[in-house]
């Protein structure tokens, strides 16, 4: 069976979404380009977000210094030794809010990293209240010559549960942030966590229509994992049963009620996350890695003979 959005697999993925738009496999780059967070240098907070540790998910070639041209070429080399298909890069700014500076300063970082003669474009990780119309039309206009995504933390669509995460924004100033980027025909994306505190199956599965309602591109979930040194590892140590916990095939399970839902066009980037077990904190998956996990859920989703929108209206 082909599906709606060319090919065979049972959702709409990230790699083949790249060879529909680049004809060959693409392979993104991350990048610390320095910024900090105004939920954690005190613009609007100082504690960030109670489950953020930023050193869990980012690759040890990024450092702050390093200047942006060394990073993309170690980044070019670790991944060509990894993946030797990718023909195109694209430069990842993944630590922390990278649209959290003055306009002048986001330009010199940016077009340093499009002088690269081997980048082909930007996906730049931020918040909902780190971009303005300024910010965003200056990435629309390098998105005149090259691919540009901003991929925007959104993390869930209750305000309850933004609030006890110490998130800093509401849902709405998330909502705004991506129409914003869409009317300028703009790429963009969103991230998820499933699991917060005060989150039950039921609520993630109703807030897919507030999902599709996005004019999203991309999307990325993955369970929530808690990391020595956060607010919320504080947490788990005095109310363990405050946290959500499931074993893989039940996390599993769940998420394919979740993507029966989604919109077919929704290019889904990553359902799930790991992390080196140095930052591990309380009940977890061990050693489990991505490309095992996508496994367990294309499996799944054959044993269920079902596909992302199979439920969708």
């Amino acid at each position: 069976m082909e599906y709606v959005w060319g090919g065979t697999r049972r959702f709409n993925s990230y790699s083949g979404y790249f060879k529909r738009v680049f004809g060959c496999r693409v392979q993104k780059l991350s990048i610390n380009a320095g910024f900090t967070c105004p939920n954690r240098d005190g613009t609007i907070a100082s504690g960030g977000c109670t489950f953020c540790n930023n050193e869990a998910f980012t690759p040890s070639y990024c450092t702050t210094d390093k200047d942006v041209r060394r990073q993309i070429d170690e980044g070019i080399e670790f991944h060509l030794n990894r993946y030797r298909k990718a023909e195109k890069f694209l430069a990842y700014f993944q630590s922390f809010s990278n649209t959290h500076a003055p306009l002048e300063q986001l330009k010199r970082i940016y077009d340093e990293a499009l002088a690269h003669p081997m980048i082909t474009g930007l996906v730049i990780g931020t918040r909902p209240d780190c971009v303005d119309e300024e910010k965003l039309d200056y990435f629309a206009e390098l998105a005149k010559n090259h691919y540009v995504t901003i991929e925007y933390g959104v993390e869930s669509c209750y305000d309850a549960t933004l609030k006890e995460i110490n998130r800093g924004h509401d849902f709405e100033c998330a909502k705004r942030a991506i129409e914003m980027t869409a009317d300028r025909g703009l790429h963009s994306g969103a991230h998820f966590i499933l699991g917060l505190p005060g989150e039950t199956d039921q609520m993630l599965i109703e807030q897919v229509e507030l999902i599709n309602s996005l004019p999203l591109d991309t999307i990325k979930f993955h369970q929530l994992q808690i990391f020595k040194g956060t607010t919320m590892a504080d947490e788990y140590l005095v109310d363990p049963e405050k946290f959500r916990y499931w074993e893989v095939s039940q996390y599993i399970d769940l998420f394919i009620d979740i993507l029966e839902r989604l919109r077919p066009d929704l290019v889904v980037e990553r359902f799930a996350s790991e992390a080196p077990p140095r930052y591990h904190f309380g009940r977890n998956w061990g050693l489990i890695r991505n490309e095992q996990l996508l496994l367990m859920l294309e499996k799944r989703l054959a044993e269920r003979e079902t596909y992302q929108g199979a439920l969708y209206k």
